[in-house]
């Protein structure tokens, strides 16, 4: 390839970022103008845009327009984008909120346990379709538990947002609720791990997959002490820009090493979030901003290369019955389970349903651990579809489902048989 084959590649690809930005930017806005988080509007957009293109313009001119070199380079930089938000997002999940303990407890397990169950009974409706464009070809024990872990989601980051739009953030509802976010996502990220790594299917794909999983340890041990280093801690404070730089390099190298030896670059970036010291006093809390904000920013080329190599095939194969017992699942297990745990927590039965509701948001989380399990194999591409619209439809709902309640407070409402579950269950373990 010469050098202006390259650079017009290049253009290319800068040309098709700017577009990328804008449909996010303009995602945005019309979820600002809807009252849901940002993020919403950017995933639905930037999910479509590939699909409606393509079925605008036809095959031949898409191909054209978007060529598989241009489309490679966006994939390339959609995982580093992804790679640096989520260095960000799991050192924001080790670093906790600071709430009472027990009471953060009882709302996890409230919301997980049951969700886990919940999509172990999905896994079992998909099996029971026996439709192995939807099943495909996993290894059972890898499919039933990676369906279960992307039912229990619930999105750290499109929480924080929701809190802080509504003005939940410093209410006893809104800091359990986040503090309860972060226990569920981090357990949720090592049974994901746990998942693909039973996804191997083979005494050398297990291998594989521990020799990756041990080099991302690895790596993620060496970011952890490097850091530490006194001489390392005073360099960051003094040029952090350079700081995260090198911090993002590392992490990229780390996170598509890992990928390189059979699992997803998504497990070395959480590791190396993970490794990171977290606490105000940290002088790396800077510098994984700045990373955090890099990767927010490339974020949006994920959702549009999931719409156009995911989508655009699944929409044909998905059911519509599938989509409906994904989201009446997924709803069921986070707002009776979130409910049930708070009351065992010991919060007010106004606190408990602001809880159970605000569990339902899933977010951005939800479609990287998506990501992961199609990028394993252990996912299918309408599987995927299925669950990305349950995604979208209970994060949206999250708004509304507060609003009401809002409205409803000074309505006197009969108890219903969610309380009464709870009063019992609070009694039997007096």
């Amino acid at each position: 390839m010469d050098f202006l084959q390259l650079l017009g590649r290049a253009g290319h690809l800068v040309a098709l970022l700017a577009v990328v930005l804008l449909l996010a930017r303009t995602g945005r806005a019309a979820a600002r103008r809807l009252r849901q988080p940002e993020v919403i509007g950017e995933i639905v957009v930037g999910l479509l845009a590939g699909p409606a293109v393509l079925h605008l313009l036809g095959r031949d001119t898409f191909d054209a327009v978007l060529p598989g070199t241009v489309l490679d380079a966006l994939k390339l930089v959609a995982k580093a984008g992804l790679v640096l938000f989520l260095v960000g997002l799991a050192h924001e999940l080790r670093a906790g909120s600071g709430v009472d303990r027990r009471s953060t407890l009882w709302v996890a397990a409230g919301a997980l346990v049951p969700p886990l169950a919940a999509g172990t009974l999905l896994a079992g409706f998909v099996l029971l379709q026996d439709d192995p464009a939807v099943r495909g070809d996993a290894p059972l024990p890898a499919f039933v538990l990676l369906v279960a872990v992307t039912m229990s989601i619930t999105a750290v980051p499109v929480l924080a947002r929701i809190l802080a739009d509504r003005g939940l953030s410093a209410t006893p509802a809104g800091r359990l609720a986040l503090a309860a976010a972060v226990a569920i996502d981090s357990v949720g990220w090592l049974l994901c791990m746990l998942a693909i790594g039973l996804g191997s299917g083979s005494a050398t794909g297990f291998l594989h997959a521990v020799l990756a999983l041990g080099f991302g340890a690895a790596g993620a041990l060496a970011v952890r002490y490097g850091v530490r280093v006194p001489v390392a801690g005073r360099a960051c404070a003094r040029r952090p820009r350079t700081a995260a730089a090198v911090l993002g390099a590392v992490a990229l190298a780390v996170a598509l090493t890992v990928e390189h030896l059979g699992m997803t670059a998504i497990l070395g970036a959480v590791l190396v979030g993970f490794a990171i010291p977290a606490g105000g006093d940290s002088p790396w809390e800077p510098a994984v901003a700045r990373l955090t904000r890099a990767g927010r920013a490339l974020v949006p080329a994920f959702f549009v290369v999931t719409g156009i190599t995911v989508l655009n095939e699944a929409f044909s194969q998905v059911s519509w019955a599938l989509i409906a017992v994904t989201v009446v699942l997924a709803s069921a297990g986070k707002g009776i389970g979130g409910y049930l745990g708070a009351r065992l927590g010991g919060q007010p039965r106004g606190d408990s349903r602001r809880i159970a509701v605000l569990m339902n948001a899933r977010g951005l989380t939800e479609l990287i651990v998506l990501q992961a399990g199609l990028s394993a194999g252990i996912l299918t591409a309408p599987l995927v579809l299925a669950l990305t619209l349950m995604a979208v439809a209970t994060t949206a709902a999250t708004g509304p489902l507060l609003g009401l309640l809002d409205r409803g407070k000074s309505t006197p409402e009969p108890a219903p048989a969610v309380e009464l579950v709870a009063a019992a269950t609070e009694s039997s373990t007096r």
